[in-house]
């Protein structure tokens, strides 16, 4: 088998491939690429030939180390008809890859059972098993059952949170408020102490992957008007992914000035995200990370307990290395130190969140 990648810079010829692909992501989207251009790295899009036939395609983002040198980083990708291809697809990425790209960085959008069932190989060719970029670890619900049966399969806590925010007159459903979310989003941020790109980031990551084939968008929970939960949706074909979001206390109180009520604004936040899905015809709705190491004194515990409360399933979505040219060891060591740099500077510790 031998595959040849062909550049395109037609967004809707490419986004079409990546959404009708098996395996795929929507941050193979060509509006998460753009999003990206505006971090300054530089996104190039391929489909991937067999012969005459298109068997994938991959949007390879570009980052910049020093002058001269560089890596190669497929997000959640490449989209594929299988996992077979990616021996071949390693060989492609050579002819096009530049003298000066070091290693490329991939996460085949195949989720791996979390339960020991399936072992996650190791190597696919000359791809061996790295750090990821996106989180690793995540949480998946497939929504393909009717809404009753989703509702019965939520932990007996989540519906009862639900209902009770129902009954106080909660509304939760996409919402096109970005200063509520952003709001929300770098509340939850400072309290956990967690990086975040500039605001410019997401709202290119809003606009350009509504342009072409797959879509972004809000869902915000509200109490009496107010945005109490929400988050930053993208999807692609089958599937969506909640990439960013939070929740905010709520400090107000009622005429007699008692604090409200908790009105459970995350609970209906998550459950009416996957209505919506469900019913824009999305089957898989990924929660998007959870620690792999579970310790109940980090902010991350509280998400995993959050999220494990709307499924059970949780999945691996490894990540993989093919080293380009002689540097890429000492380069992988140096991005690793620098990253545990970045922790300790805005966390305290050199733990990675997820």
């Amino acid at each position: 088998m031998r595959l040849t990648l062909l550049e395109t810079s037609d967004p809707r010829v490419y986004d079409d491939v990546v959404a009708r692909l098996p395996l795929t992501s929507a941050l193979q989207g060509w509006g998460y690429g753009e999003a990206r251009r505006a971090l300054g790295q530089l996104p190039q899009r391929y489909l991937i030939q067999e012969g005459s036939k298109t068997v994938g395609a991959v949007q390879l983002l570009r980052k910049k180390l020093v002058p001269g040198l560089s890596t190669l980083y497929a997000p959640r990708g490449p989209a594929l008809e299988s996992l077979d291809l990616l021996p071949d697809f390693a060989q492609a990425v050579r002819k096009v890859a530049r003298p000066g790209d070091a290693i490329l960085k991939i996460e085949p959008p195949s989720p791996v059972p979390a339960d020991d069932s399936t072992p996650i190989p190791e190597s696919y060719g000359e791809f061996r098993r790295a750090e990821t970029e996106q989180p690793e670890h995540t949480i998946v619900a497939d929504l393909r059952g009717s809404e009753d049966e989703l509702f019965a399969g939520l932990h007996s806590m989540a519906r009862r949170n639900v209902r009770a925010a129902q009954k106080l007159g909660v509304v939760a459903g996409r919402d096109d408020d970005f200063d509520a979310f952003w709001e929300i989003f770098t509340a939850t941020n400072e309290r956990a102490k967690l990086g975040a790109f500039p605001r410019k980031y997401y709202e290119t990551m809003l606009r350009e992957a509504n342009a072409h084939g797959g879509e972004a968008y809000l869902v915000l929970s509200r109490y009496q008007g107010r945005a109490l939960a929400g988050g930053f949706f993208v999807g692609m074909g089958k599937g969506t992914s909640y990439l960013f979001g939070g929740s905010v206390r709520d400090d107000r109180t009622d005429e007699a000035g008692q604090p409200l009520k908790d009105s459970k604004a995350p609970d209906a936040f998550y459950w009416n995200a996957m209505l919506d899905a469900k019913r824009r015809g999305y089957e898989l709705f990924d929660f998007w990370g959870i620690p792999r190491t579970l310790d109940e004194e980090k902010h991350s515990y509280g998400v995993f307990k959050m999220k494990l409360k709307f499924s059970e399933q949780r999945v691996w979505y490894p990540a993989y290395d093919l080293n380009l040219n002689p540097a890429a060891p000492a380069i992988v060591k140096v991005l690793r130190w620098r990253k545990t740099r970045n922790n300790l500077r805005k966390r305290g510790n050199a733990d990675d969140v997820l």
